[in-house]
């Protein structure tokens, strides 16, 4: 799969482009085109989309629900990343994203949270809301982030979720409430703008679909 991105930093587009019978796994809320005759195979209510280049190859456009940049993740086997569900957009079908792997089991607890764990070889497509800032931690450096600002980060970072504040409203499945405390050495990815704050905010102001 080979990645050509538009439009960006602000209306990011990704162009998944295939080889013959190639395969990629997309968010559906995210396809905007595909080239004539690529199947687009959808099960099931929150599943994802497995599309499947013909005889001759194919493109899939993609673009974020929000308005943002988009970064490219390679995967080279050796080490995987933790993806904000909402930030993934599509990734080669080599490519794994195992909500129960040891990392997620370690951090929520053995429960479903709002990170899946990407791993094996190829490439995963993320979107932020906003801008996208790159974190590089040296060892033994630290800082502390946002869950609502988080993209993704390297397994090789540490890490630990909290609340914030100790008695506020929290929640894993979404991470409402939470804040990372990272470690290095590693790389986290973030953004400028937080979903869960649009919609708070949205909320606040009286904006609903009705409008």
């Amino acid at each position: 799969m080979q990645v050509r991105t538009r439009h960006t930093p602000n209306f990011g587009v990704a162009r998944l482009v295939l080889a013959p019978g190639e395969m990629v796994l997309a968010d559906p809320q995210t396809l905007m085109a595909t080239s004539y005759g690529l199947a687009v195979d959808v099960k099931g209510a929150g599943a994802v989309a497995l599309c499947t280049a013909g005889a001759e190859g194919g493109w899939i456009d993609t673009a974020p629900v929000l308005p943002g940049d988009l970064h490219l993740v390679e995967l080279d086997g050796a080490h995987g990343w933790c993806v904000s569900r909402i930030s993934w957009i599509a990734s080669s079908s080599t490519v794994a994203m195992n909500p129960d792997a040891p990392p997620l089991k370690a951090l929520f607890g053995g429960a479903e949270g709002f990170l899946n764990y990407a791993h094996g070889q190829g490439s995963v497509v993320l979107a932020c809301y906003g801008a996208l800032d790159l974190v590089t931690l040296e060892a033994g450096e630290a800082v502390t982030i946002g869950s609502d600002h988080v993209v993704a980060f390297a397994d090789t970072v540490q890490c630990r979720l909290r609340a914030l504040p100790p008695d506020g409203a929290q929640s894993i499945h979404s991470g409402e409430g939470l804040v990372f405390d990272f470690a290095g050495p590693g790389a986290v990815l973030t953004q400028t703008r937080g979903p869960r704050r649009l919609t708070t905010w949205l909320r606040a102001n009286g904006v609903s679909s009705r409008s």
